[in-house]
């Protein structure tokens, strides 16, 4: 009888001592553990490094854009550690693959955070981008898109210290319009919007203004959905016209868009199409080919060639020696130049303070591989004041017309 009663009371103890450490008396609280695609094995503790962390997406439908411009950001890491770093630390690159979702985007900002990073670069696109923006103004961080062109990633709309370093779509849909018609003399167009994303539908709305503005006609607007593989009611539509426009504006990305061109090209119908920045994009030339990549004009960021200026070249010669071979997308002088805009405004600054930053990013006036910026203050927005490059396509290959500011912008 003593023996059970001295087992049960050993049972109890045990019992009590678990939940007792299950309640977290005495145990450490686990740390969330970083997700897949870092750049770095491990976060860094190290008080004399600078952290950045990055949610660049690497898989899904936004990795062709991000995956090069992560690789832009850790060369340009790279060079700025040895030339001494930043306030006299090294600075470290941590990306978690954001993974084309929103909610897995906003999540990877929040542990990067936890880990210690000084400031947020955020996917190149409003709609995956914002999460990470909204949890780094959250944190009293800067948080940067590269290339995300929707007005909405704007300070009024994420807070005072977020910016992204693109042309907003009302610069990028005017300077297309003025481009066809001031420079190519057309004046009548008819236009596709991928309704996917707010980037397609925001892009094709300020060019529809600016064009209009102008006095260009637009003929017809027509909508397609990313996913669908199928634009034969929209060609159907194209081809019943009695009037043919003089161009086809069309605001949609990869993988779609080369399906799009390749049936309209199948179908016989040779006119001029003009699009955004999202056809800057190697597997849109490889889609499209020699056959069918012809007569198509877009208007992008930026150059990649050793004669657009001397410090062009100079990054070419830094990614041949890291990567050993040229870039096969223009993206990655965007991750090289977010990563330099932060750097330099913690110069500016003196601090990794988010306000602090935010100020010197306002204050000033940069030049970049991307071209010139200027960024309004925090209660108009952060605007991007910025040219355009304007690019042909040619049998798939793509040459460099010129950089164009449009005259008039439409207001967000």
């Amino acid at each position: 009888m003593m023996k059970k009663q001295l087992w049960s009371f050993t049972i109890v103890l045990v019992l009590l001592s678990l939940l007792l450490t299950a309640c977290g008396g005495g145990a450490a609280t686990q740390a969330p553990q970083p997700q897949e695609g870092a750049v770095t094995a491990a976060p860094s503790t190290d008080s004399d490094k600078i952290i950045i962390g990055a949610a660049f997406c690497l898989t899904g439908i936004q990795a062709p854009l991000d995956e090069p411009a992560l690789r832009g950001a850790q060369l340009a890491v790279d060079v700025i550690n040895e030339k001494g770093g930043v306030l006299g630390k090294k600075v470290e690159l941590i990306n978690l693959d954001g993974k084309s979702d929103p909610v897995t985007v906003g999540n990877v900002a929040v542990q990067l955070i936890q880990q210690g990073a000084k400031a947020i670069i955020t996917p190149s696109d409003f709609d995956f981008g914002s999460p990470a923006s909204r949890e780094a103004q959250k944190a009293g961080l800067v948080g940067i898109s590269p290339a995300a062109s929707s007005p909405l990633f704007s300070s009024t709309v994420l807070g005072d210290k977020q910016f992204t370093m693109s042309m907003w779509n009302t610069t990028m849909g005017a300077a297309a319009a003025e481009y066809a018609y001031n420079v190519l003399g057309y004046r009548s167009v008819y236009v596709v919007t991928d309704t996917f994303i707010d980037y397609t539908k925001s892009l094709s709305r300020y060019f529809i203004v600016a064009f209009k503005n102008l006095g260009g006609e637009v003929m017809f607007e027509d909508t397609y959905t990313q996913g669908a593989q199928d634009f034969s009611a929209q060609l159907a539509r194209i081809q019943a016209l009695e009037k043919k426009p003089d161009f086809l504006y069309i605001s949609s990305y990869m993988p779609d868009l080369g399906m799009i061109i390749r049936t309209i090209r199948e179908a016989g119908i040779d006119l001029p199409i003009v699009g955004g920045d999202s056809y800057d994009d190697p597997g849109l030339f490889e889609a499209v080919g020699a056959e069918y990549g012809s007569n198509i004009y877009f208007t992008t960021h930026s150059w990649v060639s050793p004669d657009t200026s001397p410090e062009m070249k100079q990054f070419l010669d830094y990614y041949k020696a890291k990567y050993g071979s040229d870039p096969d997308a223009m993206w990655v002088v965007t991750g090289w130049d977010v990563v330099n805009i932060l750097t330099k405004a913690m110069e500016i600054a003196g601090s990794t303070d988010g306000a602090a930053m935010a100020k010197a990013m306002e204050d000033t006036e940069w030049n970049l591989l991307t071209g010139k910026l200027d960024w309004s203050d925090a209660a108009s927005g952060h605007q991007t004041n910025k040219e355009a490059a304007i690019v042909i396509l040619t049998e798939g290959k793509p040459s460099f017309w010129g950089w164009y500011r449009p005259a008039v912008i439409p207001p967000p």
